[in-house]
């Protein structure tokens, strides 16, 4: 079987992206990905902050492990087994953005990080950083 084209592959993960109710609702937009990297995105809506205007942690939590899930190296159906995150500072801006790179990969798991970005008037901001273990589907 041959390699899919970078074409293929991001148009794959995108048609995995709009397969998840949750990221159809939170709008998420799979806007690159490769072996090993990804990145992700969600525009900043009023129904997505939380009582202090920021964007809500859990927003910034669900970019980071899916980020994480599509930054593998695996290229097979894969789950977060784990992962980690540092707040840094609140979230506001027009847009989130993910980015995920696979630092060791298995045949079973991978273990990425991840920094989500706050971007107001063109200008990113770290606001967290994340880690995670993702583990492949099946295979018991």
């Amino acid at each position: 079987m041959s390699e899919a084209t970078p074409e293929q592959f991001l148009a794959m993960g995108q048609e995995v992206l709009r397969s998840q109710a949750f990221s159809r609702l939170l709008g998420a937009e799979l806007t690159a990905l490769a072996r090993g990297r990804c990145q992700l995105e969600v525009k900043i809506t009023p129904e997505l902050l939380q009582q202090n205007g920021f964007a809500h942690g859990g927003v910034v939590s669900y970019l980071a492990d899916n980020a994480l899930t599509g930054g593998t190296a695996m290229a097979v159906p894969v789950v977060t087994s784990e992962f980690k995150i540092n707040y840094l500072r609140p979230a506001l801006g027009e847009r989130l953005v993910a980015r995920a790179d696979a630092v060791a990969v298995s045949k079973r798991q991978a273990v990425c990080r991840c920094e989500v970005f706050a971007v107001k008037d063109g200008a990113e901001k770290l606001c967290a950083l994340a880690q995670g273990t993702i583990a492949r589907l099946g295979g018991d």
